[in-house]
């Protein structure tokens, strides 16, 4: 598989050393199917293993939906298999971290539906915009299905429990708003959609300007710090510092970076 091979995803890296990833099925929301997990199986390990990529983006294609989660109807063999015992959590093919341990920073750029399964793209990327036409929502309840996995993503990313199982269990009669979801924590800044694409890669691209053996470090060490209590996370935060920085007198001989600050 190469970038020029796929079919429902679009990926490429610019010279300032960001991967973009855009989910390309509009016709279907970008739910996701067999073929898009394992494009997205592919991205995930060419950009884990690729040293010129730094940072990455996520996006989508299409006016209406960044993902309405899985087709049921395109094919979800990957992951749910006739013996049940077999079938296992579809983000660990679609989601960056716990499995394929991407410790590149991943920007997630929303617009338009985030329903149901979306989740699985959102809930291990590091940071999330969103265009202030976005909206997220859970299809589950609607079919009468067990939402779990998405939901307690959602929890692992500190969106409060009475948020999270409004989402969950009210179906898709409740929405939650970009501005509900910048409140809530679930996105960091909201733009208007002509904005969300350079606004995701210029968050991307300021991070893939700096140290990415110091960044990479960082991203690892706060996701890990998630399953630990607080003091085994100090503990492995410490041996961080000590794996990935650079003896001082390397450091200080380096130009700092110090661009005008923005506010938000």
């Amino acid at each position: 598989m190469t970038a020029d091979t796929l079919t429902t995803i679009e990926y490429e890296v610019s010279d300032d050393h960001v991967a973009t990833i855009t989910l390309d099925r509009p016709e279907a929301l970008n739910s996701f199917d067999d073929t898009m997990a394992a494009e997205m199986e592919w991205a995930w390990t060419t950009i884990r293993e690729d040293a010129d990529v730094h940072a990455v983006v996520i996006q989508a294609n299409g006016d209406r939906a960044f993902s309405t989660g899985a087709d049921i109807k395109g094919g979800t063999s990957w992951f749910a298999k006739d013996n049940v015992w077999n079938t296992f959590d579809p983000g660990v093919t679609l989601s960056p971290k716990i499995h394929h341990r991407v410790w590149k920073p991943v920007v997630a750029a929303v617009h338009g539906m985030a329903a149901g399964g979306a989740q699985y793209f959102l809930n291990e990327s590091d940071i999330i915009i969103a265009s202030a036409d976005a909206e997220f929502f859970d299809p589950h309840a609607n079919g009468g299905i067990v939402s779990a996995l998405e939901p307690i993503g959602m929890l692992n990313r500190g969106v409060p429990l009475g948020d999270v199982l409004r989402w969950a269990l009210m179906g898709t009669e409740e929405r939650i708003t970009a501005d509900t979801a910048l409140r809530l924590g679930l996105v960091t800044e909201v733009v208007e959609r002509e904005n969300l694409r350079s606004r995701a890669h210029e968050i991307a691209a300021s991070i893939a300007a700096r140290n990415p053996v110091a960044v990479q470090g960082t991203v690892r060490a706060i996701w890990e710090s998630l399953d630990m209590t607080r003091s085994a996370a100090l503990q492995n935060g410490m041996a961080y510092t000590h794996i990935g920085n650079q003896p001082a007198e390397v450091r200080r001989a380096q130009p700092r970076r110090n661009d005008p600050p923005t506010y938000r």
